[in-house]
């Protein structure tokens, strides 16, 4: 198929580097199997910015997850 058929017959052409919905599942089950996690940081909402220039430093070692609930505790 060249770039006309692509064109005039509307054909998509697509790729993914992460793959197929069934071998992301497959890693997730292997990775439950033998208790692999990601390394992470839970910040509270508030902690937000400073971890932001964190990332923009590149002054980070774990991923940041941030905790929901503590943006509910802020507005009380």
């Amino acid at each position: 198929m060249d770039n006309t058929e692509v064109i005039l017959h509307r054909r998509d052409i697509a790729g993914s580097l992460i793959g197929s919905v069934r071998e992301t599942q497959e890693v997730l089950q292997f990775c439950a199997e033998h208790g692999i996690a990601p390394d992470i940081q839970v910040i509270r909402v508030d902690e937000l910015n400073a971890a932001y220039h964190k990332v923009e430093k590149g002054d980070v070692r774990y991923r940041y997850v941030i905790d929901m609930a503590s943006l509910q505790a802020g507005s009380t």
